[in-house]
């Protein structure tokens, strides 16, 4: 393919290159240049003073969300495997070698919404990272039995990740949760569709053709590089990848009309887990619900949250207490998760959990301590973006979601506007036991079955 920079007619790029400077104030104060290419690839470079480094993402707006035939659950996963098989020009082992000559770091991961792929590396060999990342996004290359291979591996994977209690916790919290969405099933994939995966090889064929595609892909560049020379670089590596990109429908998850909850026996000695989840709109940077669940997170769960001190630290009834208000392209789940040291101590746990929840709901957070968790949040993100590579995995993460890194700066500003009656009208919309979706687990003396694959077996029945 492209070993070299063509001498193509560059005269066709427009360098219309949108590069506001970051007003005063910004939480994210770089310049970002974006272009898209003629088919459809965006092109983003955000210089960073990071003298000889650059970080170079390949962002693909595909994960299991869309997965939406029955039985083929985790390609967007598999994928992120697959591309690292290699092609005609780069085989897997010559692309490893061209990292380790270069002396870059090169990763990949998967979740819900996209699959992201990144190197980081010397800027002076900017070339030869966009022809490896090129090729293999236009020309990857498998045989059926390397296929195969990897689905093996994948299932490796499940396996491992499955002895532990929280992905059946996930699994199971997810399939009762969502009913349509394909938020229904974790990045992983459902058992049952991983141990078959070995034999759709024409359908993974099917799913890279569809989805790696330059209009679903954005490539983003940060760190000692000149926006007008990559976006020539990426005219010359990119220009000719083909169009071909094809949406697939998701079906709208309808409201949900009361609580769900399932309780898991687990095969051996555990301490017991509760996971709760509550439906919470898709992610909007400017949505006072979307910001107020953020903090709320914090004002349950932060280290210094009354909830944690009296829960983890004062009566030592859990060791692990946290939150999150997971940010999605669709609406999703609230959750919250604790590890309790005895089965005695889980209704104690519950109801706590449940008592701070409707103390949201019912009276005002003290203002002081909300401007508090705001500063906190808003200078501990100013505080990590102290790299190329954590610059670039931020903004892969917003780009993903909304496509606008000005999104970044909208969402603290509007962290920065809410006020109490802002959180407590958030947690009276999204704490209802109505939409409440509960999973616990505990082991209940049930006899292990033979062989090593009891975890899996049960977090199977939980995945279904």
């Amino acid at each position: 393919m492209k070993a070299l920079v063509r001498n193509a007619s560059l005269g066709v790029l427009l360098l219309a290159l949108a590069a506001p400077l970051a007003a005063a104030g910004d939480v994210f104060p770089f310049p970002v240049h974006t272009h898209t290419l003629d088919n459809g690839l965006r092109v983003v470079v955000i210089p960073y003073d990071s003298p000889g480094v650059v970080a170079y993402y390949t962002v693909v707006r595909t994960g299991s969300r869309q997965e939406v035939e029955a039985g083929y659950s985790g390609f967007a996963h598999f994928f992120e495997h697959m591309m690292f098989r290699g092609t005609e020009r780069f085989s897997g082992d010559a692309y490893n070698d061209v990292l380790k000559r270069m002396g870059a770091d090169s990763n990949a991961f998967t979740t819900d919404d996209f699959t992201n792929y990144y190197i980081v590396g010397p800027a002076a060999e900017l070339d030869t990272i966009m022809d490896i990342e090129s090729d293999r996004f236009q020309n990857l290359s498998y045989s059926e039995e390397a296929f195969r291979t990897e689905a093996l591996a994948v299932l490796g994977e499940y396996n491992k990740n499955v002895s532990q209690p929280w992905l059946p916790m996930s699994e199971k919290l997810r399939d009762l949760a969502f009913t349509r969405h394909t938020y229904k099933h974790t990045t992983m994939g459902l058992l049952a569709d991983i141990k078959a995966m070995p034999t759709y090889y024409d359908f993974s064929l099917r799913f890279f053709d569809r989805f790696y595609r330059p209009e679903n892909c954005i490539v983003l560049v940060v760190g000692d590089v000149e926006p007008e020379a990559v976006q020539r670089q990426a005219q010359a590596f990119y220009g000719d990848w083909k169009k071909g990109f094809r949406d697939v429908a998701i079906e709208t998850e309808p409201a949900q009309d009361g609580e769900r909850s399932a309780d898991l026996d687990w095969p051996g000695p555990t301490p017991p887990y509760l996971m709760l989840g509550y439906r919470m709109p898709a992610f909007e940077a400017s949505s006072k619900v979307t910001a107020s669940l953020d903090l709320i997170a914090q004002l349950l769960t932060a280290e210094s949250a009354p909830l944690y001190r009296e829960v983890v630290v004062e009566k030592r009834w859990a060791d692990i207490l946290s939150s999150s208000a997971s940010a999605h392209r669709d609406p999703y789940l609230f959750t919250l998760v604790a590890r309790v040291k005895a089965p005695e101590l889980m209704a104690d746990v519950e109801a706590r959990v449940q008592q701070a929840l409707a103390d949201l709901a019912a009276k005002p957070v003290d203002e002081k301590r909300l401007e508090r968790i705001k500063s906190y949040l808003r200078y501990s993100f100013a505080g990590s973006l102290d790299s190329p590579s954590a610059v670039g995995s931020q903004a892969a993460w917003m780009l993903n979601l909304t496509g606008d890194l000005g999104a970044i700066n909208q969402l603290y500003a509007t962290y920065q506007s809410l006020t109490p009656a802002d959180i407590q009208r958030t947690a009276r919309q999204i704490f209802k036991a109505s939409q409440r979706t509960k999973v616990t687990l505990s082991h209940k003396g049930t006899p292990q079955a033979d062989g090593g694959e009891a975890a899996g077996e049960s977090s199977q029945g939980a995945g279904q």
